[in-house]
């Protein structure tokens, strides 16, 4: 009997993801007001996969995505990792105010996805008057749907961040836009172990969102490039 693999995933080299350890994955979608504003995630359904592994498209123009398919070695694709590994406190900014909640923003993590802010309050506000029960709640609620885990926070200094509780998973992410739907990043939960090319592990964390469409300037980490790039999105117009 074989050893069963331990949940990894490993970025091949100018190359996709391998994902090792039975990792499941699934198709999220975002759920959005009439307004067109991200407020959570539905899951509509299980991805079958290979056995114990599998590898995912990095490059963005794989013809059976979301898996490879090989056709990063037929096209221009410079997967170049440049995104930072350590998750350094010194890359956090504070948010000003809060009462019995301080908000964390990482911008190097950030992909822009929109749910920190409604057409009539964002998540600044919300901190500033957190000693309102109900405003608290909502900017609890905008920070743990957040996919990159770019907004962290904690009730007082002395305890530890507050993380929502998510299954060890990676997401084929669905975005609604204006002009319907697109594909987002991969998003991997549950504090899946992601490792560099070169060996150089990522510090663990429970959200995090991986490029897919090969055009991120901070690879393997998505920077929301795909919002922007025409072909990608009129590709998965429904």
């Amino acid at each position: 009997m074989s050893k069963e693999l331990k949940m990894k995933i490993t970025i091949v080299n100018n190359g996709p993801y391998l994902v090792e350890g039975n990792i499941p994955l699934v198709k999220k979608t975002q759920i959005v007001s009439e307004y067109g504003e991200p407020l959570t995630w539905q899951t509509l359904d299980k991805i079958e996969t290979p056995p114990e592994s599998y590898a995912l498209c990095r490059c963005g123009n794989s013809q059976h995505k979301p898996f490879c398919d090989g056709t990063h070695q037929r096209v221009p694709f410079d997967g170049k990792e440049t995104a930072i590994t350590d998750g350094s406190e010194e890359n956090k900014r504070k948010l000003p105010g809060g009462k019995h909640l301080i908000v964390y923003v990482d911008s190097d993590l950030c992909m822009s996805s929109g749910f920190c802010n409604l057409r009539n309050i964002g998540l600044v506000n919300l901190v500033l008057d957190s000693e309102d029960t109900m405003k608290r709640s909502l900017a609890m609620a905008m920070i743990e749907r957040c996919p990159s885990g770019a907004l962290t926070y904690q009730i007082e200094p002395d305890e530890p961040e507050i993380e929502p509780d998510l299954p060890k998973e990676i997401a084929n992410s669905i975005e609604i836009t204006s002009d319907g739907p697109i594909e987002g990043p991969l998003w991997v939960t549950g504090y899946i172990p992601i490792v560099r090319s070169d060996g150089m592990p990522f510090v663990a964390r429970n959200r995090v969102t991986l490029c897919r469409c090969g055009q991120s300037r901070n690879k393997p980490l998505c920077d929301g490039t795909h919002r922007h790039n025409a072909e990608w999105e009129s590709f998965w117009k429904k």
